[in-house]
């Protein structure tokens, strides 16, 4: 059947075989026809026409080439996507679960470790600022009327005990030193005179309240002396430093007049400072007189500072509702300075807990977290509760149990992958 349906289409094309030349001879005059009709406008343009047609066919053609070319290469291709199956669970509890299948995380850069409970010290922060030691820091006062003549000692100068400080007229104390030598030639001569003893001791006993006196204004038992053995007036009266250390602030300038009782300049000692931090009302029945205390300041945060607290405030500030404790704080170094800001430490206690690294914790708002592998491909980010032992450690007391691996570097990292696939 086959065969004679083929010879059907033989006989069919020897017989419009004919005609198909007859027509392709005849297009291909009127084709040869076209061309050169054609060519007879192309000439008979202008030379600029004639450059504007040879551009546009220079463009068609590179169309056409591209469109064979880009057919030819064929840029539709199937493009193989790997598709990826992680997965998050998300808990009621707030513990997310990722999966990573096929992922492996680096060894080392992704560092696990094993949960191991050991006793830590329970400690509880109180927040504060250093001071000068009020109980060694003094105050110079004009203690009579008079005027600044000179300053010795200007603000962060150095001072020793008796160092002079601040210079001042005063006719008060003219007139004590006056007194003074008065009551001193009176008692010379009535000790000449052993017939009059009682004047004597009177004179000794007026002769000892002018030099007192003289102390209570400000001066010297070297002042006294010297006064004595010159038996001349001093002009002016020498303010000292009962201490050893620095003048903190002066409050007065040369030439300034002052009135009894005005503050010349505040002196302390910086070797002896106080910490004053303030106690939250569910933590002061754990604070004790003389109890030791950690100091850690921004300015050294990998150094400590131990001071021991020396009072505790009877009452509870109404506006902070917090104790305000103070304690003791050596500064052999001239490390510290007053009113740096600083973290105390109080040990009240130990408990059980899992210490990690710092790099262990992630940390959202006011929340912990840390993440534990459960399988090859699976981790989970659970919440911790816990309180930084130092810089570089936490102790994790609720979240984790014991035996779990916990990632210790990386955790930031890896948390980033639960970002993710949260959002």
């Amino acid at each position: 059947m086959i065969a004679k349906f083929l010879s059907h289409l033989k006989s069919l094309y020897e017989k419009v075989k004919p005609h198909l030349h007859k027509a392709a001879h005849h297009l291909s005059h009127r084709s040869q026809l076209a061309l050169a009709g054609l060519a007879g406008l192309y000439w008979n343009l202008s030379p600029t026409n004639r450059y504007r047609v040879r551009l546009a066919a220079f463009a068609f053609a590179i169309l056409s080439l591209g469109i064979v070319v880009g057919r030819v290469t064929n840029v539709n291709r199937n493009v193989k996507i790997e598709t990826s199956d992680k997965a998050l669970k998300v808990e009621k509890s707030g513990v997310l679960e990722l999966k990573l299948p096929g992922v492996k995380l680096n060894p080392e850069i992704y560092i696990f470790q094993s949960a191991e409970k050991v006793q830590v010290p329970v400690d509880i922060r109180v927040p504060g600022r250093l001071a000068f030691n009020a109980e060694r820091s003094k105050v110079i006062s004009a203690r009579a009327p008079g005027r600044v003549e000179r300053i010795y000692a200007f603000d962060g100068a150095q001072v020793n005990v008796g160092s002079p400080v601040v210079e001042l007229y005063s006719p008060d104390f003219i007139s004590a030193q006056q007194e003074y030598l008065l009551s001193s030639k009176i008692a010379k001569v009535l000790m000449n005179n052993k017939a009059m003893t009682d004047l004597l001791d009177d004179a000794h006993f007026t002769q000892e309240a002018a030099a007192n006196r003289m102390r209570n204004l400000g001066a010297s038992d070297g002042d006294v002396k010297a006064i004595e053995t010159s038996g001349k007036t001093q002009a002016n009266l020498v303010m000292r430093s009962p201490l050893k250390g620095v003048v903190v602030k002066r409050n007065v300038e040369p030439g300034a007049a002052v009135s009894a009782g005005d503050v010349l300049a505040t002196l302390a000692d910086p070797k002896h400072l106080w910490f004053l931090g303030n106690v939250f009302e569910q933590d002061f029945r754990m604070i004790k007189q003389g109890q030791k205390i950690v100091l850690q300041l921004e300015a050294y945060p990998d150094k400590e500072f131990v001071a021991y607290a020396n009072y505790i405030a009877p009452t509870i500030d109404p506006q902070t509702r917090a104790l305000l404790i103070r304690a003791d704080v050596e500064n052999t170094d001239d490390l510290l300075r007053p009113d740096m800001f600083a973290s105390a430490r109080l040990t009240t206690g130990t408990a059980d807990a899992i210490v990690v690294p710092q790099s262990a914790i992630v940390r959202i708002r006011e929340a912990r977290y840390a993440i534990i592998k459960v399988g090859d491909e699976t981790f989970r980010r659970v919440p911790v509760k816990g309180y930084d032992l130092n810089s570089k450690s936490f102790a994790i007391t609720e979240g984790v149990e014991q035996g779990w691996k916990i990632l210790a570097e990386g955790a930031v990292l890896l948390n980033d992958r639960f970002a993710k696939q949260e959002d």
